[in-house]
């Protein structure tokens, strides 16, 4: 079967069913009144590390109202990027839902909010990772109407104590959820090795 992406009706069902799993990023945010959000994002990934980057595809809108997370970025400059695990999926969804702008997310998911360090936005803390993050840019996507892309670099972390060791994190203690398409989700419970290759010749 061959698609064009810009003629196949419900092309991002597709996009979404193929492209996975994607690790979600928890953003919480706070608008320049004062008022927080947190919201679930699936288009995320991290992109560099020196200086350590991570990026965000958000819509701009959902259909009746501008998106809290991306008009709290732009207004601030600073958010954060909590890793969802297991233990908090449930709650995560609860927010997914687009509240109006004066709706504290907190409050609907149950979880906790502890101060950040550097940032004005709070972290999760019941998520074991926290990624204290100021704006580097905000690329649109297209004619700029629709989607943005957020860069971000990452200033400071808070990882829990039992699961990292030295640079390496156990991802079974970690639990992290992955996003499919729809309503679905996976988990990494089940993990395997493949050591990378390397090239022993000589140039030539």
């Amino acid at each position: 079967m061959r698609i064009d992406p810009n003629t196949f009706e419900g092309f991002n069902r597709v996009l979404t069913g193929v492209v996975v799993p994607r690790p979600i990023a928890f953003v919480s945010s706070v608008s320049a009144d004062g008022v927080v959000n947190l919201a679930p994002f699936s288009f995320f990934n991290a992109m560099a590390y020196d200086p350590a980057t991570i990026v965000m595809g958000i819509s701009r809108s959902a259909g009746w109202k501008a998106k809290d997370t991306l008009a709290n970025i732009e207004q601030t400059g600073e958010f954060v990027v909590n890793v969802v695990v297991d233990d908090i999926a449930e709650a995560m969804n609860s927010t997914a839902a687009e509240f109006p702008a004066d709706v504290d997310e907190f409050q609907i998911s149950g979880l906790t909010a502890a101060p950040s360090e550097l940032v004005r936005a709070p972290r999760v803390v019941e998520s074991p990772v926290n990624m204290e993050c100021k704006l580097n840019q905000v690329v649109s996507v297209g004619d700029g109407t629709k989607h943005a892309i957020v860069i971000g670099e990452i200033v400071l972390m808070h990882i829990r104590d039992d699961i990292i060791s030295g640079h390496r994190i156990n991802h079974q203690r970690l639990k992290p959820v992955g996003r499919l398409a729809g309503n679905m989700y996976c988990n990494t419970h089940e993990i395997y090795e493949l050591v990378r290759p390397q090239y022993d010749g000589e140039e030539g």
